[in-house]
């Protein structure tokens, strides 16, 4: 192992992964009929290919506001995941429970080593 000072940045290291964020806001009138379907999704998402970390939060300012946040390893985990099994069947169990579209947006990692 090179001394600490002859290592690369490590954002120039060539192991280093990127992960893919994702942010799925819901809003809801019926909290717990919601909290439901996106506890189980969270418990299954987190067992898939390429999953790093998934988080549930509800708002307290805002209720019956779900913020869900995914820590993907790469896109292409994160797109498999769109299209498997169990982010349709939470979609289709959040249809009639949600009072406006989901907001769904991705996300790249801005680190301090980015805004040198």
């Amino acid at each position: 192992m090179l001394p600490l000072s002859d290592q690369p940045p490590i954002h120039e290291q060539a192991d280093e992964i990127e992960p893919i964020m994702v942010t799925m806001e819901f809003r809801t009138d019926t909290h717990d009929e919601l909290l439901d379907v996106l506890s189980k999704y969270v418990v299954l998402c987190r067992s898939e290919a390429g999953c790093r970390n998934v988080d549930l939060v509800a708002s307290i300012t805002t209720p019956g506001r779900f913020l869900i946040v995914q820590k993907w390893e790469s896109e292409e985990h994160q797109a498999t995941h769109f299209e498997s099994s169990t982010m349709v069947e939470m979609a289709t169990a959040c249809t009639g429970l949600l009072t406006e579209p989901p907001n769904i947006d991705l996300h790249e990692a801005v680190t301090m080593h980015d805004l040198a």
